[in-house]
């Protein structure tokens, strides 16, 4: 069993069994057929991932990786708020008539900010501080912009992500407003893990911890089923995270330049309710 699969199954087993339902609440989602989507949830889940020891993707079900990674690179390289930059349709529909989603993620990402050193996008003020000040306790980056909000639309999920240095290690702490466990858990997880690599990579540092933060991890009422089964399936071992070492510039990366060797999992789940 991977240690991904650990974590997932021991979140998800707390949340059915001691977590709060939304039942008799007023709430926001309905499902397509127009009932309102309830949860369960559990507040302030927090799950560490040793990215020295493995790459932490399920093994339960497929993670795809690929798409997951592009979305990663969409926003953090690219910094676009447009689904045509984006190679898979996981956005298509929060976007506009023009295909931007607002003012939301790699808009953030991509605004420029006066500094002491010069003016730095958050993105580009990591890669400056983790060279050059690596054991600064002032890498943050932040999307939650309250000025844009009204222009995002949708608010950020995984918002917010420090960096910290100990010795030769990165570490990074992930902070998430909201996750709906099921859809999106090791999709954000795998995402982030492989973030700390690429900034690990190009800024002569090691892997170390990934510290993820949700404050509402919740379990929708019709993915208890699936959830339920998914937690009783057989694991394997976790895969070997291979990365092109001709890379050297975080601008470089490519999805390709990622590969998990030895990478075995479960069945995947197919048709999903999502809530809207």
């Amino acid at each position: 069993m991977s240690r991904a699969d650990e974590i997932f199954i021991s979140m998800c087993r707390d949340i059915l069994q001691n977590g709060f339902s939304s039942e008799g609440q007023k709430v926001r989602a309905k499902w397509a057929d127009g009932t309102p989507a309830h949860t369960i949830k559990k507040f302030g889940v927090v799950n560490r991932y040793d990215l020295e020891k493995e790459f932490p993707i399920l093994t339960l079900r497929p993670t795809n990786y690929r798409a997951a990674i592009d979305e990663l690179l969409w926003i953090w390289q690219r910094k676009s708020n447009n689904i045509k930059d984006l190679n898979s349709k996981i956005w298509d529909s929060w976007a506009d008539e023009n295909g931007s989603i607002g003012k939301a993620y790699g808009y953030q990402l991509k605004i420029k900010h006066k500094y002491p050193e010069g003016e730095f996008d958050q993105v580009d003020r990591v890669i400056y501080d983790l060279k050059n000040n690596p054991y600064s306790r002032r890498i943050i980056v932040n999307m939650y912009n309250h000025a844009d909000l009204n222009e995002m639309n949708l608010y950020p999920c995984a918002y917010s992500i420090t960096f910290n240095v100990t010795g030769n290690k990165l570490n990074a702490v992930l902070n998430q407003r909201s996750q709906d466990v099921l859809v999106a858990n090791n999709w954000n997880v795998s995402q982030y893990a492989i973030l700390v690599h690429m900034f690990a990579k190009v800024c002569g540092l090691k892997v170390g911890e990934l510290v993820h933060v949700i404050a509402d991890a919740h379990i929708y009422d019709r993915h208890i089923p699936l959830i339920e089964e998914l937690i009783s399936r057989k694991t394997y071992d976790a895969p070997k995270l291979i990365i092109n070492p001709d890379v050297k510039d975080f601008y470089d990366f490519k999805v390709e330049d990622f590969v998990l060797e030895g990478y075995k999992a479960g069945p995947q789940i197919k048709n999903i309710p999502v809530a809207i």
